[in-house]
This record gives C-alpha cells, sequence and structure tokens, in this order.
C-alpha cells in the first residue's frame, strides 16, 4: 500500500491538472506531446503597408468586364524585311500601288501603312522603324514648332501643371527639322511598347532615365541625355530659353537606328481604315478641349471643302513653322484615360508631381472624321503591341479615315470635351487676342511678352 501512495498521489495530481484544463477550455497534450496551441484571437489594427516607390508601372483600376478584347498577346512579326543598309532619302518617290478600300485592324495589304492606312511613298519608308518625337507645346514661346505636319500620328496628353505636350510619329515621311525637342514621360514608355518604335527625346528626370537603361528596347532610344548627339542640333533664338532650342532631324534618328541594328520594319496592330465613314455618326463640326487647370485648351473644326479637320491652340491658328500653313488631320480621336499622381517619382524639370496617364486596359474612344462622331472603346495590353479602336461589344472596329490622325488624351468623364454642331468664329477670335498681344509687346522693352503673331505669314483655312 505504502508502495502504491505515490502512484495513487501522481493519478490524482493528473486528473486535477486534466480538469483545469478543460475548465479553462484548452485541449490537452497528445502523448506525442504535440497538442494544438491555443489561437490568438485578431486585433482590429492592420499592419501598415508601404507603398513601392520603384514599382514602374501602376495597374490600372478599370475593371475587366466580359466584353471579348483583342488578343493581348499579338503577333509582332515585321510585315516588312529592312534591307541591309538603306540610305535615307529626303524626297521619296511615290510607289504606285493600288488603294485598298478596307485595311486593318489586324492584317494589312503588302505596301501600306499600319498608321496611316496608305501605300508607303517609298520602300523606304516602307522599311523603317516607327519613330516617337517628344516636341514641346509650352509655354506660348516654343509655338508655332516644326515638323509636326509630317507625322502620321500625333498624341498630345497632359503633363504637370495642366499644359500639353506632343508625342510625334512618323513612318512615312520624315523632316530635318522637328521640335524644340522635349523630355520624355512615364506615357512615352508604353508608347515605344504600343508601336515598337524608336524614342527621341531632349532627357528626362533619373526614375525615367534609369527605366530606358533597365529596358530591353534602351538601344531605340535617342537622347543627348544618354549620348546620343548626333540627330540633334540647338538653334539659339533671342527671348526663347536655351531648353527651348533643341531639334532634331528625323534622317539622322533613322541613320543612328540603322547603325545599331535597331532600324527593323515592324508593323502595327489596332487600325482600321475605310474610305467611307461608317453609318450612324452624329454630325459634328466643333472639337474644343480644355485641358486640366484651364491652362491650355485645343480646338478642331472641320473642312467639308478638303474634309479635314483644322487645329487651333489657345485661340490662335496652330500653324507650322516652316511651312506656315495650319495644322490639320483627317481623323481626331479623343481617349478617355485615368490619370494618376506619382509622388514617388520627382520631376526635377517642373518641380511638380509626374503624372501617369493609364494609357492600358481600356476606356471610351470618341472618333471624328468626315463630320461625323462615333463614340466606341480603346483596348491596350500593357507592354503589347497595338492600340484597338472597337465599338462596344468589343467585335466590330471603328474605322478611321486613311490619312493622318491626332489622339488627344483626357481625363475620366470626357473631361472638358466640348461638341458642337456649329463652328466658333475662331477668325474673330485669333484677331482679337493678336491685337491684345501686340498692344502688350508694343509697350514691352523686351521679348519676354506673351506669344506674338509668329514673322512668317500664317495660312489660315477660311472654314465655311
Amino acid at each position: 500500500m505504502q508502495r502504491l501512495a505515490p502512484v495513487l498521489l501522481s493519478i490524482g495530481a493528473l486528473v486535477v491538472v486534466l480538469l483545469v484544463s478543460l475548465a479553462a477550455g484548452l485541449t490537452p497534450l497528445s502523448a506525442a506531446g504535440q497538442g494544438n496551441q491555443p489561437t490568438i484571437p485578431p486585433t482590429n489594427t492592420h499592419r501598415p503597408t508601404m507603398p513601392p516607390t520603384n514599382t514602374p508601372r501602376i495597374t490600372p483600376t478599370m475593371p475587366p468586364t466580359a466584353t471579348p478584347r483583342p488578343s493581348d498577346t499579338p503577333s509582332i512579326t515585321p510585315t516588312f524585311t529592312p534591307t541591309s543598309s538603306p540610305t535615307p532619302s529626303r524626297t521619296p518617290t511615290a510607289t504606285p500601288s493600288p488603294t485598298a478600300t478596307t485595311v486593318g485592324p489586324s492584317e494589312y495589304p503588302e505596301g501600306f501603312n499600319p498608321l496611316t492606312g496608305l501605300p508607303f511613298p517609298s520602300e523606304e519608308a516602307a522599311n523603317r522603324r516607327t519613330l516617337i518625337v517628344k516636341v514641346s507645346n509650352f509655354p506660348e514661346i516654343v509655338r508655332p514648332q516644326s515638323g509636326l505636319d509630317k507625322a502620321d500620328i500625333v498624341f498630345e496628353y497632359e503633363v504637370e501643371g495642366g499644359v500639353t505636350r506632343f508625342a510625334a510619329i512618323y513612318r512615312s515621311q520624315g523632316t530635318d527639322h522637328v521640335g524644340s525637342v522635349r523630355s520624355a514621360r512615364l506615357l512615352d514608355l508604353e508608347l515605344v511598347e504600343m508601336f515598337e518604335g524608336l524614342l527621341a527625346y531632349s532627357g528626362s528626370n533619373e526614375w525615367i532615365r534609369q527605366y530606358i537603361l533597365d529596358s530591353e528596347w534602351k538601344w531605340r532610344a535617342l537622347s543627348p541625355h544618354i549620348g546620343v548627339n548626333e540627330p540633334f542640333e540647338r538653334f539659339p533664338e533671342d527671348g526663347k530659353a536655351y531648353e527651348h532650342t533643341l531639334f532634331g532631324d528625323t534622317y539622322k534618328m533613322w541613320e543612328i537606328a540603322e547603325q545599331r541594328n535597331v532600324n527593323d520594319a515592324w508593323g502595327m496592330r489596332g487600325f482600321a481604315f475605310t474610305d467611307a465613314p461608317d453609318p450612324d455618326g452624329e454630325p459634328v463640326q466643333d472639337i474644343f478641349i480644355d485641358y486640366y487647370n484651364d491652362r491650355q485648351d485645343t480646338r478642331w473644326q472641320y473642312n467639308p471643302d478638303d474634309g479635314r479637320y483644322y487645329r487651333w491652340n489657345s485661340g490662335l491658328p496652330h500653324v507650322d513653322a516652316i511651312t506656315g500653313e495650319q495644322l490639320a488631320a483627317d481623323n481626331i480621336v479623343v481617349l478617355e484615360a485615368e490619370h494618376v499622381n506619382r509622388p514617388d517619382i520627382y520631376e526635377s524639370e517642373t518641380g511638380g508631381t509626374v503624372i501617369e496617364t493609364i494609357l492600358w486596359g481600356h476606356g471610351p474612344a470618341w472618333l471624328f472624321r468626315d463630320g461625323m462622331w462615333y463614340e466606341g472603346e480603346w483596348w491596350h495590353a500593357q507592354g503589347k503591341l497595338g492600340l484597338w479602336l472597337l465599338y462596344p461589344g468589343g467585335e466590330d472596329p471603328m474605322h478611321l479615315k486613311p490619312g493622318q490622325t491626332w489622339f488627344e488624351i483626357v481625363r475620366p468623364f470626357m473631361w472638358g470635351v466640348d461638341l458642337s454642331e456649329n463652328k466658333v468664329d475662331m477668325q474673330a477670335t485669333s484677331s482679337a487676342i493678336y491685337g491684345t498681344q501686340t498692344q502688350i509687346a508694343a509697350g514691352t522693352a523686351t521679348a519676354a511678352a506673351p506669344y506674338i503673331t509668329p514673322t512668317l505669314t500664317p495660312t489660315i483655312v477660311e472654314l465655311p
């Protein structure tokens, strides 16, 4: 009995431990000594999430829909095989070719430019790479610019401060004097991949510079900022700041690309062209865009005599500095896109918050051609070739008129866009502005007055 006493005491102690454990709501240890550990109740305090500072792109917030969309992995086989050593020609000779009634959006007849829907004017144009050149549009002293009239496509989009800048895209034609050439922005990084193009620019902030140097397309970047000086030259002018004096030669840019073995004739997907406009459009003669912060506006007016749209910039006719003729386009396309502030990227040029324009995913698109307005959608897979313009439903393409196209990118809800079936009398408006500025200049001893009538005599189209 004395020998059993310690055992009974031990058993009794174990029973007590078990009862206490059960009372406490705990699971006793198993024979292996590895029972379930108690669960710590969650608290309402969340761990802070640190925003990334080196994220190269921002995921679009536009939700996906069930609408069928173009393939995110389109074929990017070059439409043309470049010759071994093409020699740039400044006076290309047109190559006869039949005009197709409908071309695109996925395939194009041999010899047709997928940016214009027209035959290439020369074999040289067919065999070179699409070229994107950054051109300034603010302050007013940079106007009139040179060489925009030779571009197949021009993108106008907002940068810091509510003013705009251009990305002029060349393939069919070139120019030995384009500019003034200015710095690259975040959207340009997407345009390079969208068009598989070369990018010519004056410089950039350090974030963009490093992004380009780390990219697989770094050899397609042409800028004095990274040691490519040959295609660029300074043209100083009284009253014009140094940063507005850089101009470029597109033929020399293509030569440099040839030397680097990157002057390949890549194609494009997404644009469809027809000679006749689509049915069911609404008549619109006047397209006005008042950009964010009201510092700058753009107006396009349709001329039924030649079927083109003529451009006005902040109330004045927008002319080319070389020809003196008013800029015009065959199509105007307004793209609505989200604009995101990127405080993690410092823009030394302006000292302001960098804007990222989310031109991937999809959003509303308005097409204007032949005096008519069409509503649809744009689609673009981030980092992929192609920009698709489709009617709602995602199957039928919106058909551009063969020729030159200007894209205007605006904030959500078509911010600042005003359409009218009747044209504003812009000749009277511009005359009043010119008169006011001439009086300001007359009372100013320096050349620091606002934009004054160019020394050339501009050719302004009298619209009916």
